[in-house]
């Protein structure tokens, strides 16, 4: 059984930040993320959420809206570290508005600039997923031709939502800086790749990599929308704002059930999960990108820090496989 024969699954994923990676393993979460003057800086970060603590968040459904939380609160903490460290919010011009913020709450103004666009993040993906979906079917329905689509709510909606998400990040995808957020994704994922396949963490190694990976973030807003759309069937109201509130409060259900298919898929190789990943790999290509050898740097020292030495992160090891 030799090194270069041996793969395995691992339970360790990450996520892409301004200029750094956080990668999260089963027992640490550590961010990495390039200063200005080329070195780079890590912070382990706590997790909130672990079946040790709360016993139920070990249990199907409740774990994946456990895990949800998590990743949000990490991410926005992470998120906030790699802003201040690389340097971002120095090299822009503070407008009139960031001064008054800056006056008022002072040394606390990055984490109320994060939590006013959080805010409007929120409302503004509420607006666009859900309220205008409802509102367009409508306008269909009783100004367009004659034709019986009631019972296909849920499929137009639904088929609606997928086509702004996709317009949405592919219009991100042209932003220079959001580019290059894709590009740490690629990193993150061509690192994770190269573990799985007991590789040494080198650039030269983990470069050679593919980009697209079944246990990424992208595959599993898609499977969230996907479920979605089946969930939507069993909804009757017709009323945007009705529909919409109803929707939101589905939302942990269906966050539940997409955070099982996407763990099937990282777990499981065969037809059945290939076709489940497929739509999720299919919009990583606009979600990742080529990484410089840079930020591949950057994605080995966060994941370096997160392997555990028991190799309790091993979900599956697949021995004799090229």
């Amino acid at each position: 059984m030799g090194r270069e024969n041996t793969k395995c699954i691992t339970s360790i994923g990450g996520q892409a930040l301004v200029e750094g990676i956080l990668m999260r393993g089963p027992k640490v979460t550590e961010t990495a993320v390039r200063l200005s003057d080329g070195t780079i800086s890590t912070k382990q970060l706590a997790t909130s959420f672990t079946k040790d603590k709360y016993l139920i968040m070990g249990l199907p459904i409740f774990r994946g809206v456990a895990a949800f939380i998590d990743s949000l609160s990490i991410g926005y903490k992470a998120l906030s570290y790699s802003v201040e460290k690389s340097g971002l919010d120095d090299e822009e011009e503070m407008t009139k508005f960031d001064k008054w913020v800056q006056k008022t709450f002072g040394d606390k103004m990055m984490n109320v600039i994060m939590v006013i666009s959080t805010v409007i993040g929120v409302l503004l993906a509420i607006g666009l997923f859900f309220v205008l979906p409802t509102f367009i079917f409508n306008l269909i329905r009783d100004f367009g031709p004659g034709v019986q689509i009631e019972p296909w709510r849920s499929v137009v909606e639904g088929a609606m939502r997928i086509a702004i998400f996709i317009l949405y990040i592919y219009l991100c995808s042209r932003v220079p800086d959001i580019h290059r957020l894709f590009q740490y994704h690629g990193a993150e994922h061509k690192t994770i790749f190269c573990y799985e396949n007991n590789e040494e963490l080198t650039v030269e190694n983990v470069r050679r990599h593919s980009r697209f990976h079944p246990r990424c973030g992208t595959s599993f807003l898609v499977i969230m929308l996907l479920i979605g759309i089946i969930v939507g069937f069993f909804i009757p109201f017709g009323n945007p704002f009705v529909r919409t509130a109803v929707k939101i409060l589905c939302i942990p259900l269906i966050v539940g059930i997409g955070y099982e298919f996407i763990r099937l898929c990282g777990r499981t190789d065969n037809t059945f999960t290939h076709i489940v990943s497929a739509p999720g790999l299919w919009v990583q290509r606009l979600t990742t990108q080529e990484p410089d050898d840079s930020m591949i740097e950057v994605a080995i020292e966060a994941m370096k820090k997160v392997i555990p030495e028991n190799g309790e992160d091993k979900i599956k090891v697949l021995d004799g496989e090229n």
